[in-house]
This record gives structure tokens, sequence and C-alpha cells, in this order.
């Protein structure tokens, strides 16, 4: 787990395709309508074509939450919760969308102030207090996702589809479902409609994100349920309750508690200036292929002859032993690998690249994986986290193709299990699991001629000098002890070289620290 990051609510994210319909009784004949008589069916138990089409601005207010499963302690769960409340304005003729959202978690306990979303004229940007930023390309298309497939509008945009056709029944939830498809922008759209009444269920697409978290993944599959539909004015339907998977795993949940139709917005709510869609426009289009090694205002430096550390968003090591070099962290994507992996040719000519280290299964952490597979490189990792490697490199990244996609290798996973020695001579690497509560899924690497333990993710100094999580640090502590090493100095994924003596001290006075109870 990595130190959370609190971002804006996602409203409407859809898709991925459904286990198909078998094995169920029924005295139904198959429906004989085509893929237009089945969305006019469902535009009609809806409300109608024409207070679907009348709709020109929604305002949504409600509740929810996020499941943090590219940073939560186990991939399978369960996951870190940051709950949301969630404003939206949605201007269908202007193409536009304004989202505010307050959160909290465990790690802020009370609401923040609130983050504004703004997606108007082809830029996107983000309000925090007096403060805006020019947003991502990821945010861009997300909006364009809540505009063209929301409830109130995925029925019509897939009668306007060219390609649009039904596709074979399925089942979801317990209930017989006929399916139409279409393609919309760079994804294939599936909606589910129920075989009795002609509502929708789901609705489901596969698109990249190569601009987030979700960028690991490739094409990624989201289906959104539809669930808790009322009579809304004027006689629509509308459904309260959306409930969202990505790559089979809960993603999100949100309740509609205030509907508001056709309301008169603000033009000025949409307002982006000049000069943060100029930001905007410098950024648009790039992706996490294209973060730049390390970081311009933290140099990269040598902690010990041979030990090279390149800070960045996520670290890197390189290791020089006297038959090639060992880089601890494959982080963020395929793209950051290739030049983690063309520095350290140029710094050491004379070797090859031995074997890449990869210590956690945060999603961040393992991003770059890909590339050493593709390379034919050995990577070492623990035990728990060869699961979630492996859907990593057998994921497809079709629409955007790296080299593991161009061509297909089998991985060289080292698989750790128990203390582990990777290479000989005064950088030797000791790989030891953590084990403990917090660092089930992290593995620490030790050179015990230097005295120097590198802790994955259990040590992450803040910029004000205390420590995220003193739980992480106390769990390093033991499993240093259960080890019997002898540890001088530490650093980590997050952290530069810090005396292990200063990582005692935290503890010593989390520990004694008097309680906040009254």
């Amino acid at each position: 787990m990595t130190q959370i990051i609190i971002t804006p609510f996602f409203l409407s994210m859809v898709i991925a395709f459904g286990s198909p319909f078998s094995g169920i009784s029924r005295n139904l004949a198959k429906p004989d309508e085509s893929a237009p008589q089945l969305l006019r069916n469902a535009v009609e138990a809806m409300g109608g074509e024409e207070k679907l089409r009348s709709l020109k601005t929604v305002v949504i207010e409600g509740i929810g939450h996020t499941y943090l499963i590219e940073q939560s302690e186990r991939p399978e769960g369960p996951w870190i919760v940051n709950y949301q409340q969630t404003t939206e304005l949605r201007d269908y003729c202007n193409h536009k969308l304004r989202r505010t959202t307050r959160a909290r978690s465990i790690q802020a306990p009370q609401w923040t102030t609130g983050t504004t979303r703004i997606i108007a004229d082809g830029a996107a940007a983000i309000q925090l207090g007096d403060k805006i930023f020019p947003g991502s390309s990821t945010q861009v298309s997300e909006a364009q996702e809540s505009l063209a497939l929301s409830p109130e509008r995925v029925l019509l945009t897939a009668l306007e589809a060219k390609d649009l056709r039904a596709a074979s029944e399925s089942s979801l939830q317990g209930s017989v479902q006929n399916v139409v498809a279409f393609s919309w922008r760079d994804a294939m759209v599936k909606v589910y409609l129920d075989v009795h009444t002609s509502m929708p269920t789901a609705i489901e697409f596969v698109r990249s994100y190569p601009d987030s978290f979700w960028a690991v993944w490739g094409e990624v599959k989201t289906r959104i349920y539809l669930s808790y539909w009322m009579l809304e004015a004027d006689g629509l339907r509308y459904p309260r309750q959306w409930d969202v998977e990505r790559n089979g795993v809960p993603y999100q949940s949100f309740a509609v508690t205030s509907l508001t139709l056709n309301a008169k917005l603000d033009a000025n709510a949409f307002l982006i200036s000049d000069e943060t869609k100029m930001a905007y426009a410098a950024v648009a289009g790039r992706t996490v292929n294209d973060l730049p090694l390390g970081l311009p205002n933290r140099p990269t430096v040598e902690i010990a002859p041979g030990i090279v550390h390149i800070p960045g968003l996520w670290n890197v090591t390189l290791v020089r032993q006297s038959d090639g070099v060992v880089i601890i962290e494959a982080p963020i994507s395929s793209g950051y690998s290739e030049k983690v992996i063309a520095e350290t040719k140029r710094r050491f000519p004379d070797l090859p690249i031995k074997a890449v280290i990869s210590t956690s299964d945060a999603w961040p952490h393992i991003g770059g994986v890909r590339e050493y597979v593709a390379r034919d490189i050995p990577v070492y990792a623990l035990d728990l986290n060869r699961p979630i490697l492996e859907r990593l490199v057998s994921s497809s990244y079709r629409s955007r193709p790296d080299a593991l996609e161009r061509r297909r290798k089998a991985p060289k996973f080292q698989v750790v299990t128990r203390k582990t020695i990777v290479g000989s001579g005064s950088n030797r690497i000791e790989l030891y699991p953590i084990r403990t509560e917090t660092g089930e899924r992290m593995m620490m690497a030790f050179f015990p001629e230097l005295g120097l333990l590198y802790g994955s993710d259990m040590v992450q100094q803040q910029q004000d000098g205390s420590y995220f999580m003193p739980e992480y640090l106390a769990e390093l502590i033991d499993a240093a002890h259960r080890e019997k090493i002898n540890i001088k100095s530490v650093f980590a994924m997050h952290t530069g070289i810090k005396p292990w003596g200063d990582i005692e001290t935290v503890v010593a006075k989390s520990k004694s620290a008097p309680s906040d109870a009254n």
C-alpha cells in the first residue's frame, strides 16, 4: 500500500463483458426484435424519446465511495475506502461538465473543502480552493463518457451509432438480458436490457486510460450497474444508484440523493481561463510513458559505491555487481522502464542487466515490469505477488502497444518465499519477505556489507518531516529483528537514505504518545 492519494469521484465510468447466459431454465422465446427496436423499447420504458431528448441540463447531487484498489493491502480486498459527497452539473447542449467532490477517509478523517473539476471547450481544469490547475486528458475522456454514456444519454448515443447490432443474450444478477452493442470513439459499448421490462440493467465498455493509475492494465473493462429506479418529473425514470466494477472488481458505488432536470445553469460555472486552457494544451495527450526519468529538483545520487539512487515520484535504484546490474523497482509504466534501462546502460555500458526486483504489489510499483519481461530480464518478486504480476503481463495493450504487446514473452519470475541472495561481493543483496500485517505483500532488500536496508513502501517521510503510518515503521523494525539483520541506514520507494536510529526513535515516540481520547 502506498500513501493514499485522494482523487475526485468519477460519477460515470462504465464497463466489462458479462458472463454469457447459460443454464437457466425459462419459457421465454428468444427476442426477434432488431437492435434499434430493442433500444426503442428501452427508451419508451424510461419515459419516451421526447423526454430523453428534451434533457438539456442535469444537476446531480449524491454520496458514494471509491475503493482505492490500486494501493490497498491486498489486490483481492478488502480495500481502502474513500467516501465522497458530489455535485455534478451536466450541460448537454454545450458538452460541458462541472463536478465538485468533498472526500474523507481513514487518512483524511474530516471532510475536505472540496475539489472541482471543470471540463469545457475540450480542456480540463482542477480548482482546489483559490488555486486552479490544468487537468488531464483522462479527465476530459471521462467527462465525455459521462455525457455520452450516462443513463439518460446512452440509449440515444446507441441509436445514433452506425454499427449498432444485437449481441447474444446474457444474464446479469440472475435475470435474462437482451444485449445491444456499438462502438463509441475508441470503445466497444454494450448495454444490457432486461428481457422482461426493457429497462437498462448495466452499461459497459472497454478502453484505456493512459495518463492515470489505470494505465498499468492497458485496456480496462468497466461495468456500471443501474438500480433503484425512480419516477422523476414529467414521467422520466432514472436509476438512483450506480455500482461500478473495473476489471471485475468492485470500484465505486454512488447514490443520487437529488436530481434536477433542465435546471438553468450559470455559464460562469464552466468558465476556464485562457491561461489554464493553454496550460492544459501543453500537457494534453501526455501519458505515463511520457514521464521523464527522475525529478529535476532531486538529482540522482550514488548512495554507496556502485549503488545509484534515482529519486522520482517512485524511486528506482541501480546496483552494480561483478556480473551485471540489478535494478530495484520497476515503477509507473513500460515507457518509464525504457528510460531506466537506457540510463543503466549509459552508466554501466560493460555490464548486462541481470535482474529487476519488485518489492510491492501497488500498481505504480509494478507498472514497468512488462518492459523487463519483454527483454527476458528475470523479475524477483514476492510469492504472494505472482498472481497480480501474471495478470499484468497477460493484459492487453492493443490500443497502445508496448514491447510485450508487440512480441509476447514468457516471464522469468524468480519467486521469493524466504531469504534469497542476489549476487555476490560488497553489493550483494539479501531479499526478505516482510510478512507483517500491513507489509504482507512487500519485501525488503538488505545490503549486509553496508548495513543498508531498502524498505519498500514501509518508510515514507512526508514534507513536514513526519512519517506516514508509524505502523509501517514498527512492522519493518519487527521484520528486521526477526531476520536478525544489523541495520545502519534505510531508504525506500518514497524516501532517501535515513539513519536507522531515526526510524527506531519515531516508533518509540509513537508508542509512548498519549491517546487522543478525552
